[in-house]
C-alpha cells in the first residue's frame, strides 16, 4: 500500500468505530499472543538481563566515579579526564 492509500483510510475512519474483535491493546501483557514474529523481534532471554550483585556493583562504581569527575570539575566526554575550561 501506498502512503497516499494509508492516508485515505485512515482519514476516512472514525474515532467511533468499534475496535476489531481480535485486537490487543499494546499495554497489556498478553501470555502466548505474538504481537510480532519471533524472527523479527525475539523475546529477551531472562539469563540476559538477571540482575547479579556483581553486575550492580560494576555499574554503580562506573556511575559514581563518572558523578565525582564531574563533580570535581573533569570532563571526560572524549575518554580522558581534562579540566573543563
Amino acid at each position: 500500500m501506498s502512503d497516499s492509500e494509508l492516508t485515505e483510510i485512515a482519514m476516512a475512519a472514525s474515532p467511533t468505530d468499534p475496535f476489531a474483535a481480535d485486537a490487543v491493546a499494546l499495554e497489556q501483557e498478553s501470555t502466548g499472543i505474538e504481537l510480532l514474529p519471533e524472527w523479527y523481534m525475539p523475546v529477551p532471554q531472562k539469563s540476559a538481563a538477571d540482575r547479579t550483585p556483581r553486575r550492580m556493583a560494576a555499574v554503580g562504581l562506573i556511575v559514581t566515579s563518572m558523578l565525582l569527575l564531574n563533580g570535581a570539575g573533569l570532563c571526560i566526554t572524549y575518554g580522558l579526564p581534562e579540566i573543563a575550561w
